[in-house]
């Protein structure tokens, strides 16, 4: 039997059965085909048993080292004699490496020690370390300290004459005003003079004290601008180096696409809305595989990413689970290595439709609730316009206002709440800023809980590389808090009552789904579980307190699932 390191085009044979895609797998979303599915069951198989490195993924607990989890990718291919196989690659380094037996090689390998970057790096960091040393000098720290001093006593010998010219005058005043009662005029005028000459030269004396402080303290900047320059020399020369090192680099990851045109980074992010491409921009799983299949003549034919390894501390990845590829850097680079391949329709720009009438759940003069279907938007978005509110906007043609009071995720079903008029949409809003409005949704989670009840308690916000999934984030993410208590476990799936207690996108799945939450996905969840027919979650119960009637309504919508 050939090992996998034998070779970086591993055999493929395609179980009976098994019909070749039409189209070539769109990265973004999708469900692995089962040539993926194989090739990646054969390659985890080799990980599992693997000598050949070591790299401590946070699956056995006697390895020493930095947890670090990897995307590893597969991409089934079609040699020129027509026959199967697969290639595989890792996302960054692994084991410190950028070349491993089996695996497809990087675009542009940046360990390589003989090559630019890596004595470009080395010049940079000799840099640093200079620059480092002359920060850390006493002659800076002495500057510093003699431009400290100066401004400090300047400041205070002027405020300590000020206020000694302040008690003259009142001397001065007292003088005068008990002079007018004793002196003739004359010998009062003279005593006005000598006073006001005793003014005069305190306020030149000042005036003085002033011009010798401001040269003080200038001496003392253009010491500290001395000792500095160097230092400000060397740190533009480092930033000018730095620049240069890194478009030279941009400019060496040079992508092919199936048309056999090549681009590098700074022409493939140029029209993007982030022109500098990213850190770590080519060096993805994807990108490595497309351009080994096209320098060797190998017709792509599907793809999927899988994890392996412990889940990050922010991001939800579960060991063995198929992920799409990021977008901020993979999308640009994919989206022209794929000029040329027949690739499956993004279903994200794919029209929604529901032909059906909304349900309407509850309705009166004033508002309505609405069980919103999943799959659907609850507004319009970027490429798709309808949604429920163009819906309501049509059942309700004469209400004004913005109607929806609040919003669910398109893949989320159950109660929205709408407002028929501005003073109902206001009254209802209101509630939901101050959170007196009682939500509960009904979720279906793919496993078994430990627990039967609790709070989760863990900030979120959005992944810059992956819009519009969540990260857990302490030092950015906003508050994101919800109960929980399950209602009951059968055939090793677990359904549950969610209370959320903030309102942030996404925040019951990532509470369901992360690490550090419950560590069980919702079933059907495509972005942090396994993709089914649809997201078990529903909204099934909201209370409030009517805007007119004062009166406190709990409406119910149950769960279809």
């Amino acid at each position: 039997m050939q090992h996998f390191g034998d070779t970086l085009i591993h055999p493929l044979k395609a179980d009976s059965g098994v019909d070749l895609p039409e189209k070539f797998t769109f990265p973004f979303y999708y469900q692995p085909h089962p040539l993926c599915i194989q090739a990646a069951q054969d390659l985890q198989i080799y990980l599992e048993n693997q000598t050949d490195f070591e790299h401590n993924f946070g699956l056995a607990p006697e390895m020493q080292g930095l947890v670090i989890g990897k995307m590893f990718g597969v991409m089934v291919v079609k040699n020129q004699q027509d026959e199967l196989a697969y290639l595989a690659a890792f996302s960054g380094k692994l084991a410190e490496s950028n070349h491993l037996k089996g695996f497809v090689p990087t675009v542009y390998d940046t360990l390589n020690k003989e090559g630019f970057y890596k004595k470009g790096e080395a010049q940079l960091n000799e840099l640093n370390k200079t620059i480092e040393t002359l920060e850390s000098a006493d002659e800076l720290r002495m500057a510093k300290e003699q431009l400290a001093d100066s401004k400090r006593n300047a400041e205070k010998g002027l405020s300590d004459f000020k206020a000694m010219m302040k008690a003259k005058k009142k001397e001065r005043n007292k003088q005068r005003d008990e002079a007018k009662e004793v002196l003739s005029d004359s010998e009062f005028q003279a005593l006005f003079e000598r006073l006001k000459t005793e003014s005069i030269g305190y306020q030149i004396q000042l005036k003085q004290l002033k011009q010798h402080c401001e040269t003080a303290i200038k001496d003392a900047e253009l010491n500290l601008a001395k000792v500095t320059a160097p230092i400000i020399e060397l740190k533009e020369q480092r930033a000018s180096q730095s620049a240069y090192l890194q478009k030279r680099l941009h400019e060496q990851y040079r992508f092919l696409n199936a048309e056999g045109l090549s681009k590098d980074l700074l022409d493939i992010f140029k029209d993007t809305s982030s022109p500098a491409p990213p850190a770590g921009s080519g060096e993805c799983a994807a990108p490595k595989l497309f351009q080994y299949a096209y320098e060797n003549q190998l017709q792509p034919i599907a793809m999927a990413e899988f994890w392996w390894g412990a889940s990050p501390k922010s991001e939800v990845r579960k060991h063995k689970q198929f992920y799409p590829s990021c977008r901020s850097k993979c999308e640009p680079i994919l989206g022209h290595m794929m000029q040329g391949l027949n690739v499956e329709d993004n279903p994200i720009e794919q029209s929604i439709t529901y032909d059906k009438e909304l349900d309407i759940v509850f309705e009166d003069e004033h508002l309505l609730l609405v069980n919103k279907p999943h799959e659907f938007l609850s507004v319009p978005g970027k490429t798709q316009n309808e949604s429920v509110l163009t819906k309501m906007k049509q059942y309700l043609p004469k209400a004004k206002g913005p109607l929806l009071v609040h919003r669910l995720d398109m893949s989320t079903s159950g109660l929205l709440l709408v407002a028929k008029n501005e003073r109902t949409h206001k009254l209802l809003q209101r509630q939901f800023i101050e959170r007196t409005v009682k939500k509960r949704y009904v979720a279906l989670l793919d496993g078994e809980l430990a627990t039967t009840e609790g709070t989760i308690d863990l900030p979120l916000r959005v992944d810059l590389d992956n819009r519009p999934q969540q990260l857990v984030c302490y030092d950015h993410g906003k508050p994101a808090k919800t109960q929980y208590e399950v209602v009951s476990v059968e055939n090793g799936k677990t359904r549950i009552h969610f209370y959320p207690i903030t309102g942030r996108t996404h925040q019951l799945r990532v509470h369901a789904a992360h690490s550090k939450g419950l560590q069980v996905p919702i079933v059907g969840d495509d972005l942090y579980g396994t993709k089914t027919d649809r997201l078990h979650l529903h909204a099934e119960r909201l209370t409030f307190t009517h805007p007119v009637s004062k009166e406190v309504m709990t409406i119910i919508c149950e769960a279809p699932f």
